[in-house]
């Protein structure tokens, strides 16, 4: 199901380009969710593009000659105003009533590298590569971008969708904020893929993750064989056209993904903001849990209920009341 992305970078999903030339490079922004799992652009740790112009003999129309840069704004060497960004946008998620979703970063390369991928781990074969490139080259000329909607003056957005056989670790279901937070309060890791164009929508393909939802579990990375040949048949069949690289690291700790993390960790304006959204992250949570048990007949058979358990049953019936009552004391004590 389409989702809206609010103020997408969008020099990544329009990139313009001629015969002459295609501007490419890359944004890194912070994203948060609403319950309807709708993205937004909270804002942008850095955007840098440059106009790459071909060179203008024959045969080496699509080889770059040479680069200038369009734009450049960029935060991420610069801890003062990374940590005054961080601490804005968190209250800014908590105040709106959304949730912290991650870091997402987009890199056009217009695929004119077939030897490899600007995405930090994904890797993928020659062939496909090579393929992407061919037909970027076609959405180039076709100008095939996504369409950028426009309800106002203020809100600008696009429709995106995930695909891929694992496309739950990116696209969590739920139709409640206290839903989402419950299950992307303890996640950690990434997805990588390429966003394609089709029917004006950008669909993220996701080629790869080790995303895990509990705080000790391990994923290992994988390529996700079906969905390269979803985009290789869509791409022959000109239903789709790459447009960029994407990476997505979610959840709270993505921060520390930040090159900048162990100087700006121990910040207290940063800590002050950290721990304001754990508390509004908790009571969601807590909203969640009450309103599970206020469904149930609590207390009606509980000794029976727990006779007929398997051992199993049991472990993990104790392990939850324990977070249980360890979460409940915590809030008592703030």
């Amino acid at each position: 199901m389409p989702l809206d992305f609010y103020n997408p970078p969008l020099k990544i999903f329009s990139s313009s380009s001629t015969k002459k030339g295609i501007e490419i490079g890359g944004a890194k922004s912070i994203i948060s969710i609403d319950s309807h799992h709708n993205f937004y652009n909270e804002g942008n740790i850095y955007t840098e593009m440059s106009w790459a112009a071909f060179y203008e003999e024959e045969g080496l129309e699509d080889v770059i000659d040479t680069f200038s840069t369009t734009e450049f704004d960029s935060i991420r060497e610069d801890p003062i105003a990374l940590v005054d960004t961080i601490v804005k946008i968190i209250y800014q998620i908590i105040n709106n009533q959304k949730i912290f979703y991650g870091i997402a970063d987009f890199e056009v390369d217009a695929f004119l590298d077939a030897n490899t991928t600007v995405i930090q781990g994904l890797k993928l074969d020659y062939d496909i590569i090579n393929k992407l490139l061919e037909a970027h080259k076609r959405t180039r000329e076709r100008d095939l971008f996504p369409k950028i909607i426009n309800d106002n003056e203020d809100v600008i957005k696009i429709l995106i969708e995930f695909q891929g056989t694992k496309k739950k670790n990116i696209h969590i279901q739920g139709s409640k904020l206290e839903d989402l937070i419950n299950k992307l309060r303890l996640a950690k890791g990434f997805a990588v893929g390429i966003v394609c164009t089709s029917r004006n929508a950008a669909n993220m393909y996701i080629m790869s993750d080790n995303i895990v939802f509990s705080k000790d579990e391990i994923a290992e990375m994988y390529i996700d064989t079906d969905n390269i040949k979803v985009i290789e048949y869509g791409i022959k069949k000109k239903l789709l056209f790459p447009i960029s690289w994407f990476r997505i690291d979610i959840g709270i700790r993505s921060l520390e993904t930040l090159e900048l993390w162990d100087q700006i960790k121990d910040n207290p304006g940063l800590n002050k903001a950290l721990g304001h959204y754990e508390r509004y992250i908790n009571a969601l949570v807590y909203k969640k849990f009450k309103s599970q048990a206020e469904s149930q007949k609590i207390g009606t058979d509980s000794e029976e209920d727990w006779m007929i358990m398997t051992p199993k049953e049991r472990k993990k019936a104790l392990r939850d009341m324990e977070k249980a009552i360890e979460f409940l004391n915590k809030e008592y004590k703030d």
